[in-house]
């Protein structure tokens, strides 16, 4: 089992540990990112990876390695703390990077048979709109199953998060493990995210971007090869 987190900052707080508590329960190799640390872009808006290349980002060689550990790993696990009920700024500056593997565009298809958990903690509220933030990239990759935890804690570090809740935080993370194995090697894409995939199939067959169209034709995918098949 290989899995990659993606930290929405740079300090170990309630978030990281909770990511990395899930983590060890899923054993196997692990790779972290820190952001902005490890990627601090901003996208300028140029369109290349979309109408272009991917490569030809200005930022691509920065952005590779996350890329390939995306690529490589069999669970995602993206966590950000709460900032004013969404994700950090730098994961969505991240996630604004990948704009180009989206369905509509040019989904990698190794995406299909991977899991993902969006995680995220406050110490009052707005978990589920910043697990929302994360989890909207992860459907349009096309990720085959995306789980989402966030929990309050009630402080502003780990060291202050009582022994109640950090239990509380064992027993959900041991469920998601529980789950996670349970289903590996056999991860299949939920009914919508195969709705979505049609619909993109169709849209593709006027496509406006021949980047695009070039792509599903090479995959195969507009005849009856599907990501999640073979």
């Amino acid at each position: 089992m290989q899995t990659v987190i993606i930290h929405g900052q740079s300090h170990k707080g309630s978030t990281y540990h909770a990511s990395h508590m899930l983590a060890e329960k899923l054993g196997g190799e692990l790779t972290e990112f820190f952001l902005p640390k490890d990627f601090g872009e901003f996208c300028c808006g140029c369109t290349n990876c979309i109408v272009k290349s991917h490569t030809k980002c200005p930022h691509y060689e920065k952005l590779d390695p996350i890329t390939k550990a995306l690529d490589e790993a069999d669970v995602i696990i993206l966590a950000s703390p709460v900032y004013v009920f969404h994700a950090t700024g730098s994961m969505k500056a991240l996630l604004d990077h990948y704009g180009w593997r989206w369905m509509v565009h040019r989904p990698e298809e190794k995406m299909f048979k991977k899991q993902a958990v969006c995680i995220s903690t406050a110490a009052g509220g707005g978990m589920r709109s910043t697990n929302k933030d994360m989890a909207h990239s992860l459907f349009y990759w096309g990720v085959g199953r995306v789980y989402k935890y966030g929990f309050a804690v009630a402080a502003t570090d780990w060291n202050g998060v009582s022994d109640k809740k950090k239990a509380k935080v064992e027993k959900a993370t041991d469920s998601l493990a529980k789950k996670i194995l349970n289903r590996k090697d056999n991860v299949k894409p939920s009914v919508k995210t195969k709705a979505m995939f049609s619909v993109m199939r169709l849209a593709q067959k006027n496509g406006w971007n021949q980047a695009d169209v070039d792509y599903w034709k090479e995959k195969g995918w507009m005849e009856k090869k599907r990501p999640w098949k073979g």
